[in-house]
């Protein structure tokens, strides 16, 4: 009777090791849900939030790219200065020589004619194009560097033309004009002269309006990267520089340098929002002006039937391009790492 008094137990009572089994199982469950609610909440993968992320706390590794691509830029110049003696490839507008152009309305195959004189010349330069006149071809112009003092090459080159032609050009047929080795040369160093002095006008007047040495430096040094990266591209692709693409150079200063005062202005003189958030306000402002003016460019560049227009548009749009990492990569990165070097100083200040 006592034993079994003893395994009797309360009808409202439950074993000690199924309560503890139980109560695990509630501890489980709640885990199981809780872990469910934050999947939910989780957000699905955006890409555009992702380079945000990089691009803000990412920026210190983002700026070695800039910097690398300037760096192969100047020593690909070093390179074209050092086998060729200048650091840009001159037409015969900035190096002297010879024009020649020849009115047909016949269509001739300029590669085979260029190729045809590169071979029987090979130490002089010869670039051909095509004159065109409301979508027709109406003739070819001729440039190289012959001088006007060598009569007898002249003489034949224009046989030579005559050869991969197949046609006798009369003297009435095409006309020859001549610029001097030293007036081009003296044209060239006058137009270098200017590109120089208007970068020296730029710098100083970013220096009086923003009177800070670093931001300063940041966008004169994203300008110099965009035209030193553009000469580098323009070389590599042969293309050859004429006063036109001097006078594309200087539009160039103007062009990068607004992005990068815009960007300095928005991050430096606002106060609203975060760092960031300037940053990205300034982003879509700048990305916006050189889309627009790039879209231009490349309709210009493919509709144009002027050698010169097409010659400003290309150095434009590669300068552009340029633009883009430079001002947004490089230069947003100089300016955090300076604001980043103010904060921490004024903390010390009010410590101290």
């Amino acid at each position: 009777m006592e034993e079994q008094e003893k395994t009797e137990q309360h009808p409202g009572e439950k074993p000690k090791d199924e309560a503890l089994k139980n109560k695990e199982i509630t501890e489980k469950t709640k885990k199981e849900e809780k872990e469910t609610e934050i999947k939910k909440e989780k957000k699905p993968f955006n890409l555009l939030s992702s380079i945000r992320e990089v691009y803000d706390k990412h920026y210190k590794v983002l700026m070695v790219f800039p910097f690398i691509i300037l760096l192969l830029a100047i020593f690909s110049i070093a390179f074209q200065t050092i086998t060729t003696g200048d650091f840009i490839n001159r037409d015969v507008t900035l190096k002297g020589g010879l024009t020649i152009t020849i009115p047909s309305e016949n269509q001739i195959d300029v590669s085979a004619l260029q190729e045809h004189l590169s071979r029987q010349f090979p130490s002089n330069m010869v670039s051909i194009r095509k004159l065109k006149r409301a979508g027709s071809d109406t003739g070819i112009i001729i440039d190289s560097d012959i001088g006007e003092a060598d009569s007898a090459t002249l003489g034949l080159f224009i046989s030579e033309i005559e050869k991969s032609l197949g046609t006798k050009l009369e003297r009435e047929g095409y006309t020859v004009e001549f610029i001097g080795s030293s007036l081009g040369a003296s044209f060239f160093k006058e137009t270098v002269r200017a590109l120089v002095i208007a970068f020296i006008l730029m710098g100083i007047v970013v220096f009086i309006t923003f009177r800070v040495f670093v931001p300063s430096i940041a966008v004169i040094l994203a300008a110099f990267s965009d035209i030193v990266i553009t000469i580098a591209v323009v070389n590599l692709i042969g293309m050859r520089i004429s006063t036109a693409g001097i006078a594309a150079f200087l539009m160039l200063i103007g062009y990068s340098v607004d992005t990068d005062i815009l960007l300095t202005t928005r991050l430096l003189k606002r106060k609203e929002g975060t760092e960031m958030e300037r940053v990205l306000s300034a982003v879509k402002t700048g990305v916006m002006m050189t889309l627009t003016t790039s879209i231009a460019i490349t309709v210009g560049m493919i509709f144009t039937e002027s050698d010169v227009i097409r010659e400003i548009m290309i150095i434009l749009l590669i300068g552009l391009i340029a633009d883009l990492m430079n001002t947004w990569i490089q230069n947003v990165g100089i300016l955090r790492l300076y604001l980043e070097r103010e904060h921490k100083k004024k903390l010390a200040k009010n410590e101290a």
